[in-house]
Parts: structure tokens; sequence; C-alpha cells
């Protein structure tokens, strides 16, 4: 990854981690889908995407900050500012 992630860079690998780990339909990940109600994540799986996020940041996550998460396009919002920029 030789330039700067993007926010869109962010969401394309948010959106490649649900597919692949949370077995979700692509069609389903837009920026507004809402992480709970239309994904049916919970809060174990909110974490585990962190987890698995973990690879592309820099600074540490905290849990914390995905509290207030409710979208798709919070994580990313939230996940920007920590993201590896090479």
């Amino acid at each position: 990854m030789g330039k700067s992630m993007t926010k869109d860079d962010v969401f394309n690998k948010l959106k490649e981690i649900l597919i692949a780990e949370f077995e979700l339909d692509g069609e389903q990940i837009v920026p507004d889908a809402k992480l709970f109600e239309e994904l049916g994540l919970d809060s174990i799986d909110a974490v585990d995407l962190i987890v698995k996020m973990k690879n592309y940041t820099v600074k540490k996550i905290e849990p914390d900050a995905f509290k207030e998460a409710r979208t798709v396009q919070d994580v990313v919002e939230i996940l920007f500012p920590l993201v590896k920029n090479k």
C-alpha cells in the first residue's frame, strides 16, 4: 500500500471483512446501513470487527469509541484517523 488510505479504502476494507467474516451480502453494506438493525451484528461482532481492522491501523482502537457507532459510515469515520498512511 504505497499511498494513504482514503475513507473509501477504509469503507471497502470494512466491507471485505463484513462479507468474508460475517457472511453478509455485499449489497447490504452501504455507508448508511445500520450495524445492528440492518446488518444483524451484535456487540460481540462489533468487537470482532475492531480486532480484524487492527491490521490496518497504527493507533490502538479503543472499543469505547465504537459505542456510539450505529452505521457503517460511523465505523469508517472512527477508523479513518487511525489507519496506516504510508
